[in-house]
């Protein structure tokens, strides 16, 4: 990371005396999260609750030259970074932790209903199966929205519902439910007149898509922002407030169901993907341990 630091400030175009600053903050940074830290919101939130008892006006600044390393780098999890950063404004420490599970249930049971009519247009047909799938599947693999919005069909096996997904130089093996996998694939299946005006295969194809009007008729992915504005509509749908459910909820909800269907933290831990262990470990070889316990949890008749 103290190489990407150096090039970040070396291509800074700011007074030296901003450079200085943002060069304290990165260091302090490094000193919170370790030098080989991934760029994640995790490790984002971790630094903020460490900086908590610092001047308003050091916090500040500490905070902007993070963000802006975590744009240089172009970390995928700079909408969850926003978000957090919005819970952080006026609100105490204990605010920006809480966790609705009611209402989460509530948002969940709305898009699971999602089916789209027969008077919806096409395109409202598509968003209705994509947010259903979208929402179901966070709630199912413990996903994060960027993640979610990365991945590819191809990644995905579908016989063993699972996905291998990068992270760094490293793999993890995502499970998937028998309800998110279906309706990926009644989404994947109303998807497919598209397909035919895209020349790229199948499984180079995203996993989600647009479906606006400046989409077209072509099979576009979308960011992990255009998805959760799409997600917080659904949200005032199921009559609820758009504040009242964030973005990093439904992994708490997912991380939530495993920890009180085990009562075991660290299979939660390892389930949700939090703890760092090597490619052979998640790529080559599947826990079948965590397969049985992912299975009992979610796919118990």
């Amino acid at each position: 990371m103290k190489k990407q630091i150096d090039s970040f400030l070396g291509n800074l175009s700011s007074s030296p005396k901003t450079v200085l600053a943002y060069q304290n903050a990165l260091i302090q940074f490094i000193k919170v999260v370790g030098d080989n830290a991934d760029l994640t919101a995790a490790t984002y939130l971790k630094f903020l609750n460490a900086i908590k008892d610092k001047s308003l006006s050091t916090q500040r600044v500490y905070t902007t030259a993070v963000r802006r390393f975590y744009r240089y780098c172009k970390s995928k999890d700079l909408i969850e970074i926003q978000e957090a950063r919005y819970q952080q404004r006026g609100k105490s420490t204990s605010s920006a932790v809480k966790f609705n599970l009611g209402e989460v249930m509530k948002v969940i049971a709305y898009c699971d209903s999602l089916h789209g009519t027969d008077t919806d247009s096409p395109n409202a047909k598509l968003e209705a199966l994509r947010d259903r799938a979208f929402v179901l599947t966070l709630v199912d693999t413990g996903l994060r929205i960027s993640e979610a919005c990365s991945i590819k069909r191809g990644d995905i096996n579908w016989d063993e519902q699972y996905a291998s997904i990068a992270k760094g130089e490293q793999y993890q093996v995502v499970r998937f439910s028998n309800r998110s996998i279906q309706a990926l694939k009644e989404y994947l299946d109303a998807m497919s007149p598209l397909d035919q005006n895209t020349r790229n295969p199948p499984a180079n194809q995203p996993l989600f898509a647009r479906h606006d009007i400046r989409a077209s008729k072509r099979v576009r992915p979308i960011t992990a922002g255009g998805m959760w504005k799409a997600i917080k509509s659904r949200i005032v749908e199921a009559g609820l407030e758009r504040s009242t459910v964030r973005i990093n909820d439904f992994c708490h909800f997912f991380i939530t169901t495993t920890y009180l269907a085990s009562r075991d933290l660290k299979l939660s831990q390892e389930l949700a993907r939090h703890a760092s262990i090597s490619m052979t470990n998640r790529y080559i070889r599947l826990d079948t341990e965590l397969d049985a316990a992912y299975k009992e949890i979610f796919n118990k008749k």
